[in-house]
């Protein structure tokens, strides 16, 4: 599921948190007051490993698990709590003023925050750190790396200058004025300062300096990653085994009990319950094949949660995609049959044990959100693959042995999907034989999760179709517009989806106005993108979470909001 995924977002949401929100089970007793020592071992969802630990993140790279370990070395300027809004005493920054127009913004440094080797978190790490964001997001052929917030909150053609103030102020001054509330949560929102005196190797040579950063990025035992500001700094890894943080004895904010937080790998759902069963994953997840059997985790705390966000399957659009599916996949109608094929309620109810909510378009109705427009809570393709059929039939389409076929293009491709989860396989599974009915031929084909995360418009002529096995999460674009998602060169627009009206929409949730204004506005994106079908929208599903009834403030802590976890807010104990 994709990240931040990003927050930073956004990004693609892999669960492995877990939430106050939903239904907790009971756990068994457990003894004794918060005290230091013992080891959080928290499952990585299956066959997935972190790749990218520096916190400007790539495109290549964006997931939600990159965001959690990036997280625990890391602050944001901006903490955004689980109710999405700015929490100062977590976050950098101390507060953040802006002009009525929303084109000027001075952000204050909370002179509290130290790095981990003692210097202060400075005015000029930020604007380093911006720097960076904004070369990683020219376009220019000759980058190395692109960055994933290309496209959110304006990133980077409408910030017009970013300017240190003295060490402890920034100036932010933007080409056009803007909805403040948008800007300070996907614009701002999106700093994740790293030490300028530890990072900048190349001050003249920007694209050798990502060159740099790109050598080093899935290297944390690299001496550069030792400078932190976060709860946690790097201790070790395995490849495709482990990767482990210790605390940061310099952090300045709430420090851990914890000794030690281990990120595990996992081969498959079935190795990962078993891990659960025996002790060796303390905070972990419950495959959904698995949800009826959940009683042999006797002495585990099963809750279920709703990040913010939206899950979909991802059509490629461009002129490159095989078979000319690009060209078909333009078409409308070709959208309104492939949705009118998915079976939402079957899925939920079949394959999910009940948990889960219809998602038509780019918010989900859970949990519940004032951004979420209450008139979508009424699919409009709910599944009928007999009338999506006659869709096709009635738009020149015409069945050539058992698949729809015109000009030339049979509605015939590859649909690649991440591996490891039997229930992802299922829904797919179910998918293809449901097009099927309509004459839409699909072969699946299955791919670790990082090489189809990687799938983009620079590799278009070798995807069709692909599902990450989850969806986005509003991390660090939690004002939900869809720049970085939908709109014509937006970072995360990875299927080259493109329309001038949805451009417009999107670009109107942008601009400044009272809250009723600035909901309408939104409103009216989501609304479009539901009758439109940017992608293929599917149930959006929980995050079904379990940990050991040892391990205290794993449900509280966590952030749905990001997907973000805490763990120096945990503590172990014994159970009687």
């Amino acid at each position: 599921m994709i990240s931040k995924v990003k927050v930073l977002g956004s990004c693609i949401i892999l669960s492995m948190g877990v939430s106050a929100c939903g239904s907790t089970s009971a756990a068994p007793p457990a003894t004794g007051a918060p005290a230091p020592g013992g080891t959080a071992v928290v499952a990585l969802p299956v066959q997935t490993s972190p790749n990218w630990f520096f916190p400007v993140m790539s495109l290549t790279a964006d997931s939600v698990v990159n965001f959690q370990v990036d997280d625990m070395m890391y602050k944001p300027l901006l903490h955004i709590s689980r109710k999405d809004s700015v929490d100062y005493s977590r976050s950098l920054a101390s507060g953040v003023t802006w002009n009525s127009q929303g084109t000027r913004y001075v952000v204050t440094l909370n002179k509290k925050w130290h790095w981990s080797n003692g210097q202060p978190v400075t005015a000029q790490d930020v604007v380093f750190t911006y720097g960076l964001m904004k070369e990683a997001s020219s376009g220019a052929s000759s980058l190395p790396w692109a960055f994933a917030g290309e496209g959110f909150g304006g990133m980077p053609g409408l910030w017009k200058s970013v300017v240190a103030q003295g060490s402890d102020q920034v100036v932010i001054t933007l080409n056009t004025p803007k909805n403040q509330q948008w800007f300070l949560r996907n614009g701002i929102n999106q700093i994740v300062p790293v030490p300028e005196n530890v990072w900048n190797k190349y001050p003249n040579n920007a694209v050798q300096e990502l060159k740099y950063i790109d050598s080093i990025a899935n290297s944390p035992s690299s001496a550069a990653y030792q400078v932190v500001d976060g709860p946690y700094r790097f201790a070790g890894s395995s490849p495709n085994n482990y990767w482990s943080f210790v605390p940061n004895k310099a952090y300045d904010g709430h420090k851990s009990l914890l000794a030690k937080v281990i990120f595990q790998y996992e081969t498959s759902s079935a190795s990962e319950f078993d891990a659960l069963k025996t002790g060796t994953v303390n905070v972990g997840y419950l495959p959904p094949s698995l949800l009826k059997v959940r009683n042999q985790l006797t002495e585990d705390v099963f809750s279920v949660a709703y990040p913010f966000g939206f899950n979909y399957i991802l059509d490629n659009f461009s002129p490159k995609a095989p078979g000319k599916m690009g060209q078909a996949f333009s078409s409308l109608p070709v959208r309104q049959a492939l949705q009118m094929g998915v079976d939402q309620p079957a899925i939920i109810k079949h394959l999910y044990q009940g948990y889960g909510a219809v998602d038509d378009t780019t918010v989900a109705p859970e949990p519940a959100t004032p951004f979420f427009d209450p008139a979508l809570r009424v699919n409009p393709y709910p599944f009928n693959p007999q009338k999506g059929k006659q869709l096709l039939l009635k738009n020149g389409w015409h069945l050539v042995n058992g698949v729809m076929e015109k000009h030339g293009i049979a509605l015939s491709f590859t649909l690649d999907y991440a591996s490891g989860s039997q229930t992802a396989t299922n829904v797919v599974q179910l998918l293809k034989s449901d097009w099927a009915l309509e004459g839409i031929h699909v072969t699946l084909i299955s791919q670790p999760f990082d090489t189809v995360i990687s799938d983009s418009p620079s590799n278009a002529s070798q995807w069709a179709m692909i599902d990450w096995n989850g969806g986005w999460t509003y991390g660090t674009d939690p004002y939900p517009t869809g720049g970085g998602l939908f709109a014509v060169n937006g970072a995360e627009n990875s299927g080259s989806y493109s329309s001038q009206k949805m451009d417009e929409l999107i670009a109107a949730s942008y601009l400044p106005g009272t809250s009723a204004q600035t909901l309408k506005a939104l409103y009216a994106y989501e609304r479009y993108a539901a009758e439109q079908l940017p992608a293929v929208f599917i149930p959006w599903i929980p995050n079904f979470n379990e940990h050991s009834a040892t391990i205290h403030g794993t449900v509280r802590t966590f952030d749905p909001v990001g997907d973000v976890l805490s763990p120096n807010y945990w503590w172990i104990s014994k159970t009687n």
